[in-house]
């Protein structure tokens, strides 16, 4: 017998409600109320997304007095499972990524259906996984790929224009901006040994190969998490937003599922494999997860799990966009995407 979904009342007054259906694109909080197990507490409030703010079903951002939450409605994916088995397929190759839980929504009584339960990637979350970090960005749009316009001059800030500062002051995007113009600027001799000061190498080829091995095509210039850890002085990359994975991009639209090259994109990745130690690096990495973590064998028992909790629930779904009968073949579909996913990739490697 499956366990029950964790179920999660939210209660607004009239006039928060107000506030916060009157104009879905709004960033303001509403002050509201949240319970579970009976017990209420207090929670601030408000849709979050780009364009799925206009779905009948909309996701929310959620904060606690000390925790902030992200409730995604999940509702172009036709299995809800995609961000949550990204997230932690991501954690089994020792990359950091928030942590899940699919639940059911309630608002003033009403029933919104299945959502999933996303951890904030902010201080809290460094803190709770011991990172100390100095900065934390967002890349909120396609324009964080690391890459310098012609027509940029060195003191515009269009070179961030791509980044959200979660965390940190002025001169942090400072120092963020100053990485991107010598990325892109220093001669090959110089550029090895910058890359090896001012990032984790380890890291980044790690997310480089999720990223990858997902299909995220949307993953390379945005929807990422950048963090510049104290101690070392080197940024750091995690995932986010990864629902456009396993096969289907974040429409929910079935795309080939080599769709992402095995070099993946963006600047900083190009500049990265140009060198021959950090290909063979990278190579390396992914002969290992095609070997353990990226086969049927690791990934399937999760995904009919996931399935399986969450089925009878996203049945009663009142606003499911998809058939049930959708729903019902969606392991198979992943299953299919990581089998063409490894026989390309293991072709590909061979070519690196």
């Amino acid at each position: 017998m499956e366990m029950a979904l964790p179920v999660y009342h939210i209660s607004l007054s009239p006039t928060e409600y107000q506030q916060l259906t009157s104009n879905i694109w709004s960033e303001t909080f509403v002050n509201s109320t949240m319970q579970m197990d009976g017990k209420p507490f207090p929670i601030r409030l408000r849709y979050r997304g780009g364009h799925t703010r206009g779905y009948p079903k909309k996701s929310f951002e959620i904060r606690t007095a000390s925790r902030t939450y992200h409730f995604n409605a999940e509702y172009d994916d036709p299995s809800l499972l995609r961000n949550a088995l990204s997230f932690r397929f991501f954690e089994s190759i020792r990359v950091p990524a928030p942590s899940t839980q699919h639940c059911v929504l309630y608002l003033n009584g009403q029933l919104l259906g299945v959502y999933l339960r996303i951890e904030g990637v902010k201080s809290f979350f460094f803190r709770q996984r011991k990172i100390p970090v100095r900065s934390i960005f967002y890349a909120v749009n396609d324009h964080a790929g690391f890459t310098i316009n012609s027509d940029t001059s060195s003191t515009s800030t269009d070179l961030l224009s791509g980044y959200s500062l979660i965390r940190g002051k002025d001169v942090d995007r400072t120092r963020l901006r100053n990485f991107i113009q010598q990325l892109n600027t220093k001669s090959k001799l110089e550029l090895f040994r910058f890359l090896q000061s001012r990032v984790d190498t380890d890291n980044y080829l790690r997310w480089l190969s999720g990223a990858v091995l997902t299909g995220n095509f949307d993953g390379f210039h945005q929807n990422y998490t950048w963090y510049e850890k104290i101690k070392s002085g080197k940024y750091g990359i995690l995932p986010w937003d990864y629902e456009g994975t396993w096969g289907r991009n974040c429409y929910g639209t079935r795309v080939d599922p080599n769709l992402v090259r095995i070099q993946g994109y963006n600047r900083l990745t190009g500049r990265l494999l140009a060198f021959r130690s950090f290909r063979q690096q990278y190579k390396k990495l992914m002969r290992q997860h095609l070997m353990n973590a990226f086969t049927e064998k690791r990934i399937m028992p999760l995904v009919h799990r996931l399935h399986n909790e969450i089925r009878e629930d996203v049945n009663k779904d009142p606003y499911m966009k998809w058939p049930m009968d959708v729903f019902a073949g969606e392991p198979e579909r992943i299953r299919e995407y990581v089998v063409k996913r490894r026989e390309y990739l293991s072709e590909k490697l061979r070519q690196l």
